[in-house]
């Protein structure tokens, strides 16, 4: 009884922890106690290979241990993927508060000093063509990881919360996508540095936020005007992010965002706007899209910058409507644009709550049960469109309302790690309305408090994927920079574009090079015995010249 008195209360210190830190110390003293750490510390399991990993992390300590250098990249292309002997499998994350198996741990740390310590050796035995060889194609082999923020209408305050949190610890990725309230949080981060967003982190500038949010929504859907003004919406993202393309955003922060936005036409598909597909389309248009729920906000036509600076409609015959209806989680585009294959969900979309599970696993016959349900009901809709679709020309409305509603049921709404709030409904009518800031604040640490207990399973299932992407960095604009005689692999081609970062310290570099070698070396004087030597051997050998010229002659 004394017992479970103490891990009560150690379960209301996570609940009530205002940071990582504390809410860490917390779980490791319940998992002491519960007896999860002794779990942590035991190799066997049926969850995953370990018999496998133990002979994998056996290997690379012995082969850097004897200096093989060769055989270390050999064994290192053997095992560069992130599931080696199934340890990337979910219930191996969720079983302990903190962390996972101890094995699986010390192999990822194994793995990242071998990668480090590849890239910076220096001998003859492995070349820098090799090496480049090596990380480029085992960086497209790996993969990279992205966040994927849902829909959810205000709910998409919560995104803020995991987004701070990720930060905090530097595990947010590179590329993260948004459609509907999930694509304003996108925006702000593809538009503002790290500095520029600790802004928004702070406690008293999102209370202020909340309450201009407030006011804007509750004057939007308690006014008197039964049509909603596009220009409200608009003030909200003005406030939130700079007027910038997706292309000028990169270059700023280096964050490859992506928003989703769905056709309000039958016969369109959906887009994913981003840096490579769409370079030149303003951010805040594809915000304003994205956010137009259909029936509460008009359509939106997309803006773009053309070669003049001047703002231009893009594709000005399509609008465009709320990209939480076609594409929310956009998984395969982002897998084929930018070789990310793990992804972290925060889901707040009120759809897919209720089916998400934020914690133990559930069981095959839950999981058999639930896909049935969802494959019946899309065969159904599937019915019921086609039968609508023949009389397209007489029921336009209801044939875009159904493939509207086929679009949502036809989606899938989860990731490798799912971040979901601790509620699993939520009142339909506050999603578009208005919140109060205890509401919204509540809804801040909600985000922050969810994204706690998935923090280490983040940093371990993304740990190699980080190192691989420093050390790519590090070849291309740092110090691993190789001369101009090695060649830059095929695979080199999928890697992101310099940012305006990257390219200001290249130039400041080769300038200092510049400098350098321009700079005259000062000469030594000669020394008064050596300039009087030096003109004894001048006089003693012209005498000598002149001899052999007139013995020549």
């Amino acid at each position: 009884m004394k017992r479970g008195r103490k891990l009560k209360k150690l379960q209301r210190e996570m609940n009530k922890s205002t940071d990582y830190a504390q809410w860490a110390e917390a779980a490791k003293e319940h998992d002491e106690l519960s007896g999860q750490k002794r779990w942590r510390d035991v190799d066997q399991t049926s969850q995953y290979d370990y018999v496998q990993i133990r002979l994998r992390l056996d290997t690379l300590r012995s082969l850097r241990a004897r200096h093989d250098y060769q055989g270390l990249l050999f064994a290192l292309n053997e095992g560069i993927h992130g599931n080696v002997g199934g340890m990337g499998r979910s219930g191996l994350y969720l079983r302990a508060n903190f962390g996972t198996k101890r094995l699986i741990e010390q192999y990822i740390d194994e793995m990242d000093d071998s990668l480090r310590f590849l890239a910076e050796l220096e001998c003859e035995e492995i070349s820098m063509q090799q090496k480049l060889d090596f990380f480029y194609r085992a960086n497209i082999c790996y993969g990279r990881s992205a966040l994927m923020l849902s829909g959810g209408g205000v709910l998409g305050f919560y995104h803020l919360g995991v987004v701070k949190s990720l930060m905090a610890e530097n595990l947010l990725p590179r590329v993260i996508s948004g459609s509907s309230a999930g694509s304003m949080i996108a925006g702000m981060l593809g538009t503002h540095t790290d500095k520029e967003l600790e802004y928004f982190f702070d406690a008293s500038n999102i209370l202020s936020e909340a309450e201009k949010e407030a006011s804007v929504f509750s004057k939007m859907f308690f006014g008197a005007n039964s049509q909603v003004d596009i220009h409200d919406l608009e003030n909200i993202i003005a406030r939130l992010m700079p007027n910038m393309t997706f292309q000028e955003a990169y270059e700023k922060t280096g964050r490859q965002i992506n928003i989703s936005v769905a056709p309000a036409e039958a016969h369109q598909t959906s887009r994913l706007l981003n840096a490579i597909t769409s370079p030149n389309v303003f951010i805040r248009s594809a915000v304003i899209a994205s956010s137009a729920v259909p029936g509460v906000f008009p359509s939106v036509m997309l803006m773009a910058k053309n070669a003049h600076g001047e703002a231009q409609p893009y594709l000005p015959s399509r609008k465009w409507v709320d990209g939480s209806i076609a594409d929310d989680l956009p998984a395969k585009r982002l897998s084929r644009l930018f070789s990310t294959n793990h992804y972290i969900v925060s889901m707040v979309n009120p759809i897919a709550i209720p089916f998400l599970r934020n914690g133990a696993e559930p069981s095959k016959l839950t999981s058999a049960l639930g896909s049935l349900g969802i494959g019946v009901g899309r065969e159904l809709l599937n019915f019921y469109r086609g039968v609508a679709q023949k009389k397209g020309d007489q029921w336009p409305r209801f044939n875009l309302f159904l493939n509207s509603v086929h679009s949502l049921m036809d989606q899938e709404y989860s990731g490798d790690i799912n971040i979901v709030p601790s509620f699993r409904w939520y009142n339909p009518r506050k999603i578009l309305s208005h919140l109060s800031e205890k509401d919204l604040m509540e809804l801040v640490d909600g985000g922050e408090h969810s994204t706690f207990p998935n923090i280490e399973a983040i940093r371990c299932c993304t740990k190699i994927s980080r190192t691989m992407e420093d050390i790519l960095h590090r070849f291309e604009y740092g110090d691993l920079r190789p001369d101009a005689s090695v060649h830059r692999p095929r695979s080199s081609r999928r890697r992101p574009p310099a940012t305006r970062a990257d390219r200001e310290r290249m130039s400041r570099e080769l300038s200092e090079k510049v400098e350098k070698k321009a700079k005259p070396v000062a000469r030594k004087k000669a020394s008064p015995r050596k300039k009087a030597s030096a003109k004894t051997r001048k006089t003693v050998k012209k005498p000598a010249e002149a001899e052999r010229a007139d013995k020549a002659a």
